[in-house]
């Protein structure tokens, strides 16, 4: 699964030269393996991200093909329910409903331009795609705050990705850097060394630093969705991020430290100790991880993002 601004990156790479089509899960009903807002992009002999995989999905390029060709936009459906007579198309017990329309020449270049800039900012997009024939879908000024769905047209809220800002880019750093990305995380890496945090062992961060981490974290700036990982090379690195993130009163959805339980409640105590208070130490995850009886870099780095994954998802 692309994220977000993958996803309109390529669009406007893809506009530039050619149309394409959006096909967009607009409802769902059941057990089904994506979400509303799900989108896969179609070309003439490619495609780009996924709606669910299977006949299903292979379904839905058939028919996007047939929208990029007429530039007929039109509703499909993927009946996954079970039924003998359409088993081919998966048994996952649900149904999803699939728009799919045309994007093509300079005005959907420029929504997907305008788009793709505000998501790079950390900004809302709430999208309009109405169902009208003679209507093309149009960023809306509405208040909503969730995705929608009328007979008339579906608004969704564009959300930017969460950013992941890595403390520590050691060999930790590096594998989690690598799988967060996979799983739709902005990356930031932050270490004073420059040897190790730099672009060339992280090529997936969108801002990497070596300053101190509270002029880090002032450079960051307010940041809509942050989750932050511990992973430093010690506890006196470890004790100065909590520190600086706490005095600066850094708004967060997720912190989690890696350690033992010992160097664990060391920093826990020496943070007692600056008076800060338990409900906002109860909040760190540490040790940080999924317990999976994870040891090396790479499977340290899968228990953190299954970490992450689940309180993203809870939301």
């Amino acid at each position: 699964m692309a994220m977000i601004i993958d996803f309109y990156q390529k669009l406007v790479d893809t506009l530039c030269s050619q149309p394409a089509v959006v096909a967009t899960v607009v409802k769902v009903n059941g057990s089904v393996p994506r979400e509303v807002g799900a989108k896969m992009l179609i070309g003439a002999d490619w495609t780009f991200d996924t709606i669910g995989g299977g006949a299903g999905e292979a379904k839905i390029i058939q028919q996007g093909r047939s929208v990029l060709t007429t530039g007929q936009k039109q509703q499909a459906t993927i009946d996954l329910t079970g039924d003998t007579n359409i088993l081919k198309e998966g048994i996952c017990g649900g149904q999803m409903s699939i728009w799919l329309e045309r994007w093509s020449g300079s005005k959907a270049l420029n929504l997907t331009q305008e788009i793709l800039t505000a998501l790079k900012q950390g900004q809302q997009v709430k999208l309009l795609t109405p169902f009208a024939l003679a209507d093309t879908p149009s960023i809306t000024p509405t208040t909503m705050a969730t995705t929608q769905l009328s007979t008339d047209a579906f608004i969704e809220c564009l959300q930017p990705p969460p950013l992941l800002l890595i403390i520590g880019a050691g060999h930790i750093g590096a594998a989690l850097a690598h799988v967060a990305h996979l799983v739709s995380f902005q990356i930031a890496i932050q270490d004073e060394r420059p040897e190790f945090a730099n672009a060339h062992t992280y090529p997936q961060a969108s801002f990497i630093s070596t300053k101190p981490i509270d002029q880090t974290l002032q450079e960051i700036g307010p940041v809509s969705t942050l989750f932050i990982a511990l992973v430093t090379r010690g506890y006196p690195m470890d004790l100065a991020a909590l520190s600086s993130i706490f005095a600066q009163n850094i708004p967060y959805r997720y912190i989690g430290m890696m350690g033992s339980q010992k160097r664990v409640q060391m920093v826990l105590q020496s943070l007692r100790d600056q008076g800060i208070p338990d409900p906002q130490l109860n909040s760190i995850h540490a040790p940080i991880g999924a317990n999976i009886g994870a040891l090396t870099p790479g499977e340290i780095a899968v228990s953190i993002c299954a970490e992450l994954i689940q309180v993203k998802r809870a939301g």
